[in-house]
């Protein structure tokens, strides 16, 4: 950008309110900063330069440059010319010469980052005191130049010309400073460029999802898509958002899970089948939950519980390879988890009677167990069936306290309607959750495919509906139709993605998901 345009835009370079920002923005809110920064952007455009170019001249990509040169001498000379782009995120700037340097986002969620230098001698007085005038911090620029190193051995770029990508109108986030936990989730966009984690986290999810994929194709298994509008809700126990189709003059729920149309698509014939894609609850929010969640559902005729849980295993250790944390997990509690040692299998009764200290089975009163639950200090609601009741000592007394990967089974059949008997307990149902440091991760059924059987289960789950619970499913006439039509003997399996990434990396829900569910704020 040369003197006569810098002279058109008519403001001082020496100016305080429009001096870099670690002279100004330190001294001002950000409010002001926008004003100063907007101001800058009408001045780029009143001389006829672009704030905003549809394209810049870039041959390499910072991180491109560093692999091409990692060991050239301090001082050195290359005389190869290249164009980089990227965002400023630190510059110093000593008289006749700038220092720069240039941030991209990267393939790994590494941020490489890359010195560029504007030197008076090489670019001119007029686009030197340009630069020092209109770039801030958090601009895009695009630069060609030499690839040298500095005196102190820093790999670099020295300009010969510069020319803005992109005008920033807000001031960069401070580290620690400005950018509180709240912020950083709300404003993921201001995380993912200042904190390199929250970055290595996408990348990180993106890894963990393509290993699941590949462990299944692997095994034969095909990816679907399945409806998330849909007529009717059912597949787990769960409240559904409602929204209204209007073609239809309809209202409509969204999926709050996948699992009867795959159910489907096994009836037709797909014998090995998946989908991962999102699911909807209209449930609480906390550090695990999120009311809409990635989800993994499997199905594989003539294959039965036992034949998931070799399918999650396999699933949960291509992850934490593609995750690189190896089979050793760290907890942020300092507990070791090992995954690569044999997974231990416990009834869900005796896990309960183990932890209280007394013998529970499924012919335990409902007396009983409140009377378990008060002297645990476990508030339980006066309407829980006694298989509820039970579940609800589980989940508070014993699933928190396992650690190592764990199949719990021999669950009553109130945890899971969809799943059949027990082949060797009729009380129990033919299922098992995998409990890994304290959660859920997984859940696999031998499937229920009696279509009698499946349309009394529904039935009672539309009675319970129609009396008032709002998690009861409603009656799917179609997906007993398809039952009918006869389904081979089936294994089901389910995954929450973002507990597997949870476990993984020893983070809450909100930092695994992008960009999550949060209350509105106001305007600023």
């Amino acid at each position: 950008m040369g003197l006569r345009r810098a002279r058109l835009l008519g403001v001082s370079t020496t100016n305080a309110a429009n001096a870099n920002p670690s002279d100004a923005e330190g001294a001002t809110n950000t409010r002001d900063q926008r004003k100063v920064r907007q101001a800058k952007r009408q001045e780029l455009l009143d001389a006829g330069i672009q704030a905003y170019p549809v394209a810049v001249d870039r041959t390499h990509s910072l991180a491109e440059i560093r692999e091409k040169y990692p060991n050239l001498e301090a001082g050195e000379e290359t005389g190869d010319i290249v164009a980089v782009a990227g965002r400023v995120v630190f510059q110093r700037n000593t008289g006749k010469l700038a220092f720069v340097t240039l941030q991209e986002g990267g393939e790994t969620g590494d941020h490489p980052r890359l010195q560029v230098m504007l030197s008076q001698a090489r670019v001119g007085a007029e686009a030197l005191d340009s630069y020092k005038h209109l770039v801030d911090l958090g601009d895009h620029i695009a630069v060609t130049g030499e690839v040298i190193t500095s005196k102190r051995g820093e790999l670099s770029i020295m300009a010969d010309t510069w020319t803005m990508a992109s005008k920033a109108l807000r001031p960069l986030p401070v580290l620690h400073a400005d950018l509180a936990d709240e912020t950083r989730v709300r404003q993921r966009y201001a995380d993912l460029i200042v904190r390199q984690e929250a970055a290595a986290m996408v990348h990180t999810r993106s890894g963990v999802v393509r290993a699941v994929r590949r462990a299944l194709e692997d095994q034969g298994y095909i990816e679907v898509e399945t409806p998330i509008l849909q007529l009717i809700h059912g597949g787990a126990q769960a409240r559904p958002f409602e929204t209204h189709l209007n073609a239809f003059d309809q209202t409509m729920t969204l999926r709050i899970a996948t699992e009867l149309f795959l159910k489907r698509a096994v009836v037709g014939g797909i014998d090995k089948i998946f989908e991962i894609g999102r699911v909807f609850r209209n449930e609480g929010v906390d550090s695990t939950h999120s009311p809409e969640f990635t989800m993994l559902e499997a199905y594989e005729a003539y294959s039965d519980m036992y034949g998931m849980a070799e399918r999650i295993r396999e699933i949960i250790l291509s992850a934490a390879n593609a995750a690189g944390v190896g089979h050793e997990l760290i907890t942020p509690e300092g507990q070791t988890v090992v995954l690569d040692s044999e997974w231990e299998w416990k009834e869900f009764y005796p896990a309960i009677s183990e932890t209280v200290g007394q013998d529970i089975t499924p012919d335990t009163s409902a007396e009983e167990l409140r009377a378990i639950a008060e002297a645990n200090n476990v508030e339980v609601d006066e309407q829980l069936s006694v298989q509820q009741l039970a579940m609800e000592l589980f989940d508070e007394l014993v699933e928190p306290h396992i650690v190592q990967p764990t199949f719990i089974y021999h669950y009553p059949q109130a945890a899971q309607p969809l799943a059949r008997p027990h082949r060797d307990d009729p009380r129990m149902v033919e299922a098992w959750d995998l409990i890994i440091n304290g959660y859920e991760i997984g859940t696999a059924f031998s499937e229920l495919i009696d279509p009698v059987i499946q349309r009394e289960r529904l039935t009672a789950q539309s009675d319970a509906a129609a009396a008032g619970d709002e998690e009861a499913m409603q009656l799917d006439h179609d997906f007993l139709r398809a039952l009918e039509y006869g389904a081979p003997p089936t294994g089901g399996l389910g995954m929450g993605v973002d507990r597997l990434v949870m476990l993984l990396t020893g983070t809450g829900i909100r930092e695994t998901i992008l960009f999550p569910l949060l209350k509105p704020e106001g305007d600023e």
